[in-house]
């Protein structure tokens, strides 16, 4: 065998190589421990390797540690990041990104399309669809019968965005929000096209946004996750609801340390966080750091990095013990602050409440929040649904961003609400006066942003008179991604990481661009 030190080294992220692995097998197959031929070499290099990684590894973090003494242990925490980043001076420290699953109409929202009214049950032209894939939902149907909204909008600010009046709260801060009306995707399914704009692939398998910025920024608050999930309830009965499963907060090749931590709206915020019964502080520990010491002995034979994870992870589940509950525990916020956010803020996992617990969790210094909002799956009953999940959204919303800018935290903080995809201008299902639904539409799409170097009262992008295609200033969920990321002062090209042979970042292989007109 040529070179076996060469096979047996791992990479540079701790990674073996297939052969490593092959031989490891077979050792364990033919031979009792110890007796492969290549085991007393591989244990010289365990040692060295793990006094070698000790050194260049800890190299920045021995600097940090000492700078961490010197200014606070504030500092400590806010030292795990990537090496190099970020690229260049960041506008946001934070984001909280709300997601409404499902996908909210355009046409219902931010894309006013009066002209329509004069198109109420009309076939939409052929020439319009092009010959768009449609969904099993609707390729079945004999026609496409127009359904005009039949909401009201206004125009609101300076900018004179016009806003539908099931939004009203948003509206009136228009002048603090950037609206993109021309996004677009591939996927015309929830699950790809929620997957696809978290994780920018729709194969599920990928770190997520929140992720990525935790591997690449590390954290600012050792005592709280870096990345962190809520889901809030939503009220109408009658709401098409889509499922949501952990992996949309996974992180997917990355060290498990930089997935998001799901925060419960009932009994404890984080299963599994609390000492069991009859276990007092002092034995949990002292447990911990006997499983610390085994873990340590571990990672000194096998180097492998995940075991310092988990050692990371314990040590954070035991801060939590005391950090998570002053988080949930609402009850010193003023009055003023339950106004603001409205008489639904009181109530545990809603909407407002999560909207609340999302501006205390990055006062406290979490990184990215991410939180989630069903119900938007508007596939009929649109008119009777469709407000009250309006409704609920407008003024925590509003009173997000109202509350931020307050604090003076808003220019740090970037706030995202959107969907996965858009909705068709036609009707899916009986069209009637007063009662229509809407298919799924990936060609346009409108979401906002705000704050952390977003530009206010821009309304970005155009479509046609049909909400259906895109006529000015597109922008791919590739381009959103990399927004983010710009504003977190990162290039996404070269936000990279080695994953099975390949240069692998969040915004995939194909072109990409910052959107620079919503940029401050």
């Amino acid at each position: 065998m040529r070179d076996p030190e060469r096979i047996l080294r791992p990479d540079a992220e701790g990674h073996y190589s297939l052969p490593a692995r092959r031989l490891d097998a077979e050792s364990l197959r033919r031979h009792a421990p110890g007796r492969h031929p290549l085991d007393g070499l591989a244990c010289a290099m365990g040692v060295e390797e793990s006094r070698r990684r000790f050194f260049s590894q800890s190299a920045q973090g021995i600097g940090a540690l000492a700078l961490a003494w010197l200014l606070g242990k504030d500092t400590a925490a806010a030292s795990q990041g990537h090496a190099g980043l970020p690229h260049f001076p960041p506008k946001a420290k934070r984001c909280i990104y709300i997601h409404l699953v499902g996908a909210p109409p355009q046409m219902e929202t931010f894309d006013y399309k009066p002209q329509m009214k004069e198109w109420f049950n009309k076939d939409l032209p052929e020439s319009v669809r092009g010959g768009q894939r449609l969904t099993t939902m609707t390729s079945g149907q004999s026609r496409f019968p127009i359904a005009p909204s039949i909401f009201k909008f206004h125009q609101y600010g300076k900018s004179g965005a016009w806003v539908s009046e099931l939004l009203p709260k948003i509206g009136s801060m228009v002048d603090d929000i950037a609206i993109i009306r021309s996004m677009h995707t591939e996927a015309i399914n929830h699950e790809p096209a929620i997957t696809f704009f978290q994780t920018g692939s729709m194969i599920a398998g990928r770190p997520c946004i929140g992720s990525w910025l935790s591997y690449g920024l590390g954290s600012m608050n050792q005592d709280l996750p870096t990345f962190v999930v809520l889901q809030a309830k939503h009220n109408h009965p009658r709401a098409n609801v889509q499922a949501i499963s952990a992996r949309l907060w996974s992180a997917g090749f990355l060290s498990g340390e930089h997935s998001g931590v799901s925060l419960r709206s009932s009994g404890d915020p984080v299963l599994f966080i609390n000492n069991p019964d009859g276990v007092p502080q002092h034995v949990r520990r002292g447990m911990l750091d006997a499983l610390a010491k085994m873990n340590e002995l571990t990672f000194q034979r096998l180097g492998d990095p995940e075991t310092k994870t988990r050692i990371a992870q314990y040590e954070m589940a035991f801060r939590m013990q005391s950090s998570v509950p002053e988080l949930t525990d609402l009850s010193k916020e003023p009055e003023f602050i339950w106004k603001l956010y409205g008489p639904e803020s009181r109530l545990a996992g809603s909407f407002a409440q999560s909207c609340l617990l999302a501006r205390r969790l990055a006062e406290r210094g979490v990184r990215f929040i991410q939180v989630y909002h069903r119900g938007w799956d508007v596939h009929g009953l649109l008119p009777e649904v469709l407000p009250s999940q309006c409704k609920e959204i407008d003024q925590p919303c509003w009173a997000l961003v109202q509350d931020l800018k307050q604090r003076g935290m808003l220019e740090e903080t970037l706030v995202i609400v959107a969907g996965e995809f858009g909705r068709t201008i036609y009707s899916q299902g009986k069209l009637t006066e007063t009662d229509y639904g809407r298919d799924h539409h990936p060609r346009c799409f409108s979401l906002w942003m705000a704050g952390g170097g977003i530009k206010g009262g821009v309304v970005h992008g155009e479509t046609d008179d049909f909400s259906y295609n895109i006529v000015r200033d597109p922008v791919h969920v590739r381009d959103f991604q990399a927004t983010i990321l710009h504003l977190f002062g990162i290039d996404h090209e070269r936000f990279t990481y080695k994953y099975q042979g390949l240069d692998v970042r969040l915004t995939g292989v194909e072109r990409a661009a910052p959107v620079k007109a919503i940029l401050v």
